[in-house]
């Protein structure tokens, strides 16, 4: 609404009214012109509160309007965060993910890690257990000996036993090779020099029966020995030499079968 072309008509109005007044006081008395002007002050003023009430609304509006439009940037970029921070859960959560499966992963393999340490002392207690000195008696002598060293020897002893001679001969020679101090070794070279007879192989009978009988004169088989040498001798046609091994052999061991069996034989060389 235009304001100022009827403020200027109103003002005009008066002006003549006034006019009207002082020329004929006939046309209009004084209460009338009061109220004319009263009437038209307040039309004046309502349109004037009208304009400022508009020119309110139109601030309030503005106002409202940047009030609404911060507000929405603000719930924009509310959104965006929100959104940001998802993402970021999100990532968090996978590699969150990723850690526990990496940490399952190195629980189970510090497990099988254990296990087989487990294992391993395990194996190695029963290694050291088996390489434990035991004490052992053969061929009337005590001593200590090895759990390998006992295994190995009865191993070979029962090829001798079984009459696998070949066997028992290779079993033996790298038995002694690998334990040259070992207790069982006068016994080794007795075995030995049986499977090496049983074979026909005299020569080498004959040298491990001489070795048996120098490293341990007392040993219950030295006659058996002795007498196996007095037939490797008479088998090799060396009847001189088996004559003396026998004498020696009944006389250093008398009352033996060893020493009965080489009088028999004395009585048969001529």
């Amino acid at each position: 609404m235009v304001l100022r072309p009827f403020i200027v008509r109103a003002v005009a109005v008066v002006f003549l009214v006034l006019a009207a007044g002082s020329a004929s006081a006939g046309l209009f008395d004084d209460e009338e012109a009061r109220r004319a002007i009263l009437d038209l002050r307040q039309r004046v003023e309502s349109l004037k509160q009208e304009k400022a009430d508009k020119a309110d609304r139109t601030e309030a509006d503005r106002k409202w309007a940047e009030e609404g439009q911060r507000a929405s940037d603000e719930a924009a970029q509310l959104r965006r965060s929100i959104l940001d921070l998802q993402n970021q859960l999100e990532t968090t959560r996978v590699e969150l993910a990723k850690l526990l499966g990496q940490n399952e992963q190195l629980a189970r393999d510090l497990s099988e890690l254990q296990r087989r340490q487990k294992d391993v002392d395990a194996a190695f207690d029963e290694r050291l257990r088996k390489l434990e000195p035991v004490s052992v008696s053969v061929d009337g002598k005590t001593f200590m000996a090895d759990s390998g060293e006992k295994r190995e020897y009865d191993a070979n002893l029962a090829l001798v036993r079984k009459s696998d001679f070949a066997a028992a001969t290779s079993g033996f020679v790298d038995f002694l090779n690998r334990n040259p101090q070992t207790g069982y070794r006068a016994s080794a070279l007795f075995w030995l020099g049986n499977a090496q007879y049983a074979s026909k192989d005299c020569k080498s009978a004959v040298v491990n029966f001489r070795s048996m009988i120098a490293i341990a004169p007392e040993h219950m088989h030295v006659p058996e020995a002795m007498l196996i040498i007095a037939n490797c001798q008479l088998e090799s046609k060396e009847n001189k030499s088996a004559r003396k091994t026998l004498e020696e052999l009944v006389s250093s061991y008398p009352g033996t079968d060893a020493a009965t069996a080489a009088k028999d034989r004395l009585s048969r060389i001529k």
